[in-house]
């Protein structure tokens, strides 16, 4: 049992126990102090001096990094806090630019916030020349980083460090030439991102943001010799209602259809059901590695940035992972080849729209290996933020919307496609499925809660298939993934699958999301609201899904069969990685 200590906190008596800092103390309170640099689940960096209380005794504190102790009296809003304040405010807003009506983070931008909250209307330093800016870098296919918007705060650089384990980003040059970029100052396209959106997702301003693809689609909708259809992933549904106002977690999925359908898309599916095509592939894939003992562990391939740090860092470990395609990239072929004959549809005018919570999937979307005759199996990848930006955009009243279903045959899912969007999703769906697959007999208990969570610790889960004991191990963030591959290679692992996601919990938190960044809460409150989805439905794993099936007997025969790999399958290579090594 923790002993609870108190301190005071203008006045009140508060009580702590394990809290890491002063300001965690002040929020677990109900009070707040701004800050730009800190972010719960990153080391305290104490740079940007904003979240500053006065501590009797003491002085002015970072409340980021000072731990709390017994009886300390300390005071959030004193005549030298805001003084302090609003002096980083100009100072920042003084080496900014401040074209706010027309950047893209204009409403979510925490400096334009406390600008306004303490009242900034002058500023007393000089400003930045024009000839001091430095060009935008939109090289890459997920993000645009502008570092005439940077603040110095070092959470990207920390995201990118402490997440996925190596420095894409980083701080280059002393004094007031100090910038952040990508290593050697190259463009972010040209170095080794996994596109994961991370450091966007952590960045206070407009200095890194999702590369927006609205633009394009709204054309497509609006050209009336098109048909576009769309599928939202699972992660999408409980996080999109907290652009308008709705608690984290809480499952909009009808609500989604009705305002996609009100936006202009023509027809409305559901990447779970990708989700289930992908157990039913993987699956078998997984038995079959199982009984011939070749290329164990398996890892999981529906992540594009962990296939794509596979490619750049580990080329020699591709042949683990599996060769099923993302339930996006799977999804879409399939609408491809059977959405012309299901809804009399010319395929050649034919836009396929993915919305994700992943960065990284607009990277996918773009893969040579995933294109069908130099055409794009998916056309075009919106985030859960995009499609935000497109119901607001449209004039849509959300919240009063009355809720839809999906179209059929492509919208129809079980329990386990839901789950997906958490981080040990895939490996309990698949295992739902390849029990039953290689025992013959009913898994009466589906909830494999131990693979469940949204840490980014390890979680090894040991499993017996009548008689066969397999482990299967679960991480998120490519830091925990590149430890399970130095086991591997060591010769020291255990395990037979295993399932990476490169955002901290899994899709529910990927870098396309809205920010959450402030809250490590809302990562279990998402991850929540999509096994509730799971409990309450009659069908929870995938091979029962009765679309599913009728697909196979119609279409792909059975799974892991010669047309569900030209279809479902493919194949990845060390060709990124040679210019990566190249610069280091």
């Amino acid at each position: 049992m923790t002993d609870k200590k108190t301190l005071f906190i203008d006045g009140k008596e508060v009580e702590f126990t394990d809290e890491p800092n002063l300001l965690e103390v002040i929020r677990k309170a109900g009070m707040n102090v701004p800050t730009f640099c800190y972010r719960p689940d990153l080391t305290s960096f104490g740079a940007c001096r904003m979240c500053v209380v006065e501590v009797e005794g003491r002085g002015i504190q970072s409340s980021c990094t000072m731990p709390p102790e017994a009886g300390l009296k300390i005071h959030l809003n004193t005549e030298k806090t805001r003084r302090i304040r609003k002096t980083v405010l100009e100072l920042l807003l003084a080496n900014h630019d401040k074209e706010c009506l027309t950047c893209e983070k204009s409403g979510d931008c925490e400096l334009q916030k406390y600008s306004e909250e303490y009242g900034i209307k002058k500023i007393r330093y000089a400003e930045k020349a024009q000839d001091e800016y430095l060009p935008i870098d939109d090289s890459s296919p997920s993000l645009v980083r502008d570092p005439n918007k940077c603040i110095l705060c070092g959470a990207c650089v920390r995201a990118c460090s402490e997440f996925q384990g190596h420095a894409v980003l980083g701080f280059a040059n002393r004094g007031s030439k100090t910038v952040v970029q990508p290593i050697n100052g190259r463009p972010l396209g040209q170095v080794d991102c996994v596109n994961c959106g991370q450091c966007a997702a952590v960045c206070p301003t407009g200095a890194l943001t999702i590369k927006s693809d609205v633009e394009a689609v709204w054309q497509e909708i609006t050209n009336p010799a098109k048909t576009v259809a769309v599928q939202m992933a699972p992660a999408t549904r409980v996080a999109l209602g907290e652009i308008f106002g709705l608690q984290p977690g809480e499952n909009t999925i009808k609500l989604m259809n009705a305002a996609l359908r009100k936006i202009g898309f023509n027809l409305v599916f559901d990447t779970n059901f990708g989700a289930d095509l992908t157990i039913m592939e993987e699956a078998t894939e997984f038995l079959e590695r199982l009984k011939s003992g070749k290329n164990l562990p398996l890892f999981t391939s529906c992540c594009p940035a962990w296939v794509k740090y596979l490619e750049d860092h580990h080329p020699d470990m591709l042949k683990h992972l599996s060769s099923c395609k993302s339930p996006m990239s799977m999804l879409s072929p399939v609408l491809s080849e059977l959405v012309p004959k299901h809804f009399n549809v010319e395929r050649e005018n034919l836009v396929i729209v993915a919305i994700m919570p992943c960065t990284a999937k607009k990277y996918e979307c773009k893969r040579s290996e995933l294109s069908h005759n130099n055409k794009p199996d998916t056309d075009y990848v919106l985030t859960t933020k995009e499609l935000g930006r497109m119901i607001k955009e449209a004039g849509i009243n959300f919240n009063a919307l009355e809720g839809e279903d999906n179209d059929s045959p492509f919208g129809e899912y079980t329990g386990a496609g839901t789950i997906f969007g958490a981080s040990g999703g895939v490996a309990e769906a698949a295992v739902r499925t390849a029990y039953e697959f290689a025992t013959g007999e009913v898994l009466n208990d589906v909830d494999i809660k131990q693979l469940r969570g949204t840490s980014n610790r390890c979680r090894d889960v040991e499993l017996d298939l009548k008689g066969t004991k397999l482990v299967v191990r679960v991480v998120s963030t490519l830091k925990e993934a590149e430890k399970s591959i130095q086991e591997i290679k060591s010769g020291k692992a255990q395990f037979q699958m295993l399932e990476v996601m490169a955002c901290p919990g899994g899709c529910i938190n990927g870098g396309g999301q809205p920010t959450s960044c402030n809250d490590s809460k809302i990562k279990a409150e998402r991850a929540e609201g999509l096994y509730k989805e799971d409990s309450a439905m009659q069908k929870r794993k995938s091979h029962m899904n009765p679309s599913i099936q009728k697909l196979y007997q119609e279409y792909l025969e059975y799974p892991n069969s010669h047309k569900a790999h030209e279809l479902l399958h493919t194949v990845y290579s060390d060709k990124f990685a040679n210019s990566y090594r190249d610069i280091k």
